[in-house]
C-alpha cells in the first residue's frame, strides 16, 4: 500500500506545477488595478505608483511569478492588500468554518444519498424508488442560492426556529449545510442507485438469493462493497465541489469562511489572497483525488497492482 501511495503522490507533482502556473497567470488577467483600489479613489498618481512598487506590481510578470513560488514554498503568501495582514493568517481564520460546514453538509448528504440510493435499487420501479428519485431530482434542480433564501424565509423569518446568519452555535450549521449538501445528496442517491442496480444483477447476487440470504444480508455483505467503488469516486469529487461551492452559500448566509474571503478579495483585486485561496481550493481537489485513489486500493486490493 505504501508503494502504491507514493506512486500516486509522485504522479500528482506535474498537476501541482500546472495548477500553480495557471492560478498565477489567471489572477493577473483580472481587470482592475489593485494599487488604485488600495490607494483609494482620491489618491494621486504618485501615491498609486508608490503602492504599486510596495506591492511589487511594477516588476515583470516572470519576476512576480518566481517571487510568488519562492515565497509560497516557504509558506509565505504575502500580506493582504485589503487588510495588510498576512494571507496565511486570513486563510487560517476562515478555513475552519468552511471545513466544518463542508463536513456537516457532506456527512448528512452521504448518509441520505447512500440510504436513498440503496432503497431505490432494492425496490426498483416501486413506490419507494419513485419517492426517493423524485426527491433527488428536486434537489438537483433547485439552485443553492434559491434554496438557501427559501429555508431562511421559512425557518428563520416565519417560524423563528433557526438563526439565519453567523456561525456561533451548532444551530447555525443546519440551514447552510442543508443548502450546501442538497445537490450532493441528490447526485449521490441517483449514482448509488445506478451502481447498486448493476451490482444486484450479477450472478453471485442471484446465487446468494438462491441460498436463502435475506435482502438486508445481500445488500450489506455482498452488494455494498462492490457498489461502493464507483460511489467513492463521486464522493471525493463532490467533497471538492462542496468546498468550492460553499462560496455561494457563505454569501447567502453571511458565513465567515473561505467563500466570503474569496469574494471580498476579488472585489478588491487582492492578488495575494486570491492566489492563495484559489491555489488552496485546487490543492484540495488534488489531495481528495489522492485519498480516493488510496481508498480504491483499500476497497479492492487488486487495484494496487494494476
Amino acid at each position: 500500500m505504501l508503494r502504491y501511495f507514493l506512486k500516486r503522490l509522485l504522479g500528482m507533482i506535474p498537476t501541482v506545477i500546472f495548477v500553480t502556473i495557471a492560478v498565477f497567470f489567471f489572477i493577473h488577467m483580472l481587470p482592475g488595478d489593485p494599487a488604485r483600489l488600495a490607494a483609494g479613489p482620491e489618491a494621486d498618481q504618485e501615491t498609486v505608483e508608490m503602492i504599486r512598487h510596495e506591492l511589487g506590481l511594477d516588476r515583470s510578470i516572470p519576476e512576480q511569478f518566481f517571487s510568488f513560488v519562492g515565497n509560497a514554498l516557504q509558506g509565505d503568501f504575502g500580506n493582504s492588500i485589503r487588510t495588510q495582514r498576512p494571507v496565511i493568517t486570513e486563510i487560517g481564520e476562515r478555513f475552519g468554518p468552511t471545513l466544518l460546514l463542508t463536513l456537516a453538509a457532506m456527512g448528512w448528504s452521504v448518509v441520505f444519498g447512500l440510504a436513498a440510493g440503496a432503497i431505490s435499487a432494492v425496490f426498483r420501479n416501486r413506490w419507494p424508488d419513485r419517492v426517493c428519485m423524485t426527491v433527488a431530482v428536486s434537489g438537483i434542480s433547485f439552485p443553492a442560492f434559491a434554496l438557501g433564501i427559501l429555508l431562511m424565509e421559512v425557518f428563520a423569518v416565519e417560524l423563528g426556529w433557526l438563526p439565519s446568519v453567523g456561525a456561533a452555535t451548532w444551530k447555525h450549521y443546519i440551514l447552510p449545510s442543508i443548502t450546501l449538501g442538497a445537490a450532493v445528496a441528490a447526485v449521490m442517491a441517483r449514482f448509488t442507485r445506478a451502481s447498486f442496480v448493476e451490482v444486484l444483477s450479477n450472478d453471485y447476487i442471484r446465487t446468494a438469493r438462491a441460498k436463502g440470504v435475506s435482502g438486508a444480508g445481500i445488500v450489506m455483505k455482498h452488494a455494498l462493497r462492490n457498489a461502493l467503488i464507483p460511489v467513492v469516486t463521486m464522493m471525493g469529487l463532490q467533497f471538492g465541489f462542496l468546498l468550492g461551492g460553499s462560496i455561494v452559500v457563505e454569501k447567502v448566509f453571511n458565513w465567515p469562511g473561505m467563500g466570503r474571503l474569496l469574494v471580498d478579495a476579488v472585489e478588491m483585486r487582492d492578488y495575494p489572497v486570491i492566489q492563495a485561496s484559489v491555489l488552496l481550493f485546487s490543492m484540495e481537489f488534488i489531495f481528495i483525488n489522492l485519498v480516493v485513489d488510496v481508498l480504491y486500493g483499500w476497497i479492492n486490493p487488486s487495484i494496487r497492482y494494476k
